[in-house]
Order: structure tokens, then sequence, then C-alpha cells
């Protein structure tokens, strides 16, 4: 048996193990009390869970629902806190609730390494990452973000009416990471497809779910096999190469890696970059400022991921236990939402408000604990270059039509279309 066909059987093999847990319940539908009953895939979570997370911060801190097979969800940044740092009881090893719960015996290393692994094995799959996200390395990219970010600028010369999340922001991450992992760039309009089936299909019927799902799989089978055959430097070669306790990784660990990479790599900077802009074109005084002093932007752009984090990540209680004033279950879910951290009035000065010369601000938009976002500097480089190519070559830009926004549903929000006026 070849080499590569050795390396689909033995993925598949160990996906089907991870197909043995459990399935709850598909439950939708409008939500009767946020408390006990919240839904973040509900239409008005997506609009503006600020207002709902302000109100249970206030009521009831750590709510709970049925749904998904039961689940909580706190919204003070130090309960979130708390759940982030406690790996002895909570556990990555699934960190996108769902309908389905994997076996406990993914763990620690999980389906996604190293973002699903626990300790101690967390610790080593994540050092396998760093050198590729160091801010040398990142600061290599840099120039070719930047002039991708001109052409599609370029693109837009000519229209009145753009669509900022659609014409530019999803384009950068899905290049960016292309790049990165040696993925051909014409493939970008399926990396949306496998965003939205993984994210945003979590609570459709198991068999319709594993097909989407397997969709995103068979496509990096396709790439490890084309690397295998002509390998080349880039994060993906590096990953079949790379050794961890002496033996090159498993198949599981390398797909579900580049998984990681590709998705965690895309929705989460799209979806920064939209609603940066769509707080600039919704706000003329602090667009207005920014163009004035681009010095400022580093500042304002740190405070555009406090107040519009884009990520919740979820963890799954290990063992029954009483925790903050609740009676959690083994293998409740947990859903962490940082966007709620990063508004608790008493964590943060006007909390509810966008400071963009805020000085003292350390949000939690790339996670909390050991999990803390790997590639936070390579999101930042993004998130910059992308704003100062905008604004440097669009100053002017307004809504074209404020209720023809839409954000994403699940556990990643963004601006999905924002269509703006530029002049």
């Amino acid at each position: 048996m070849a080499a590569d066909d050795r390396f689909t059987e033995d993925f598949r093999e160990a996906r089907e193990e991870e197909l043995l847990g459990t399935i709850s319940e598909v439950v939708t539908g409008p939500v009767s009390d946020w408390s006990t009953d919240f839904s973040h895939l509900e239409p008005e979570w997506s609009a503006d869970p600020y207002k709902i997370q302000d109100d249970l911060r206030q009521r009831c801190p750590v709510a709970h629902t049925d749904r998904f097979g039961g689940a909580w969800l706190p919204t003070r940044y130090e309960d979130i806190a708390a759940i982030a740092y406690d790996t002895e009881r909570f556990s990555s090893r699934a960190i996108i609730l769902s309908n389905f719960r994997p076996p406990r015996e993914l763990a620690p290393i999980g389906g996604s390494p190293p973002i699903s692994s626990d300790p101690p094995f967390h610790h080593d799959a994540r050092k396998l990452l760093l050198p590729a996200f160091t801010k040398a390395a990142v600061n290599r990219q840099e120039p070719a973000t930047r002039a991708f970010c001109h052409s599609l600028i370029d693109a837009l010369e000519g229209q009145d009416v753009v669509d900022a999340a659609s014409d530019y922001a999803q384009h950068i991450p899905v290049r960016v990471i292309a790049d990165m992992l040696g993925f051909p760039p014409q493939d970008g309009p399926q990396f949306r497809v496998f965003v939205e089936d993984l994210l945003e299909g979590i609570n459709l019927p198991p068999d319709e779910r594993i097909e989407r799902v397997s969709r995103l799989f068979d496509y990096l089978l396709v790439q490890v096999h084309d690397h295998i055959d002509s390998p080349r430097d880039d994060l993906t070669t590096y990953l079949l190469n790379v050794e961890l306790y002496g033996q090159k990784l498993g198949p599981d660990h390398v797909v579900g890696t580049m998984a990681l990479l590709l998705i965690a790599g895309i929705d989460t900077t799209w979806s920064a970059i939209g609603a940066s802009l769509w707080h600039l074109a919704k706000t003329p005084a602090d667009r207005e400022r920014l163009i004035a002093e681009p010095a400022l932007l580093p500042t304002a752009m740190e405070e555009f991921l406090r107040a519009y984090a884009p990520v919740t990540m979820a963890r799954l209680v290990r063992e029954d236990m009483h925790w903050h004033g609740v009676d959690m279950k083994a293998d409740d879910w947990i859903l962490l939402s940082f966007p709620a951290a990063n508004r608790d009035p008493a964590q943060f000065d006007r909390a509810a408000e966008v400071v963009i010369d805020r000085q003292v601000n350390r949000h939690a938009a790339f996670g909390l604990g050991i999990h803390r976002c790997v590639g936070s500097h390579l999101a930042r480089m993004e998130l910059r270059v992308a704003l100062e190519v905008w604004l440097q070559r669009i100053g002017d830009f307004t809504l074209a039509d404020p209720s023809a926004v839409t954000w994403s549903k699940g556990q990643i929000r963004g601006p999905r279309t924002l269509p703006l006026r530029i002049r």
C-alpha cells in the first residue's frame, strides 16, 4: 500500500472513532427566557448579543439551557476566566458546541490539536506551531498582505456601493492562510463553504452535519496527498514531517491541525475586519480621527477587538460538580463568550462604549488560559494592514443601508453582508 493511501486509511479510522460520541436532540426555535433557554443560534443573538449578555450578567450571571443536551453560559469576566484557566475540571476535547459530544477517549488530543487538546499533550502540540506564528514570521508576510489588500481595493474602482464583507474582508485571511498552508489561492470560495459548514451547521441532524464536515476533510486529504507527492516550504509540509515524541504526527493530528488553521485563521479575522469597518462606517468621528491620526490605529484596533470580539469557545464539564452556585453535570457544555467578558463593566471602564484611544485594554478577544490564540500576531497584522489600506484608499464611507447588514450565527460573530457607500 502506498504511503499516502496508508495516510488516508489511518485518518478515516481515526475519524470514525471520533464519531462514536453522544448525539443530543436537535432543538431550534424562539428563546422563551435567556436565563433558562438560551441559544446562540437565534436571530436576536446574532443581531445584538450584547444586550442579552448585559441583562444576564445582572440577573443570572451563569445561564443554562436544555438545548444541545445541556449547556451553561457564564457572562462575567471572572467566571469566564476561571473556566478558561481550569483545565482540571473543564475539557477542551470539543470546542464547537453542537448536538454531538465526541467520546471522552478522544482526550487529551482531540480532533483539532492543539485547540482541542488537554494538558499535558496540549503544551507539546502547541509548541510545534509557535515558529510559524512568531512576530518575525508574521512580518515577512506583511508586504504580500498589503499588496493583496491594494489589489482588492483596485477591483472596487467605479462602484458607489460595495460589500466590504464579501468583496474585501473575507478575501484577506483566505489568501494569507492559503499561502501559509500551500493551498491553491483559487480555492478561496470553497473555504467560505467549509467555514459555514463547520461553524454554522452545528444543530443539523447528525447525518447531514457529518456529510458537511466530511467535505472539509476530503479537501484536506487532497492537499495532503499533493504535499506528499510534491513537498515544498509551507506549513502543510512542515506538519507532515515534524516529529512529536520521536515520531511523525499521526494523520488525524496533521489533518485536524490543518482544519483548525484553515477555519480559525479565516473566520475570526474576516469577522474582526468586517466589524471594524462596520463601526467606522457608522461612527464618522472615529473614522475621521483615524484618518487624521494614523498612529492611533494600533490602539483603536485593540478596542475594536475588545468591543467586537468575534470568538466564543466551548468546553465540556469533566465530572458532576457544584460550581459558582450552579449544579453542572458531566459532559454539560460551557459556552465561553469572550465578547461577554470584554463587555463586563467590572473589568472595563465604559465597557459598553467604543473608546478608540483606550490606554489600558487587557481584552480577551484572543481567549484566555492555555488556549489563547496562537495566531494572534498574524490576526493583528492582517487587521491592521486591512484597515490601513482601506482608510488610505477609501477614506469616506458610510453604511449604505444599516438594515441590510447581516451577522453570522454561532460561535464566531462578524458581518456577512456589509454594504458600504464609498465616495
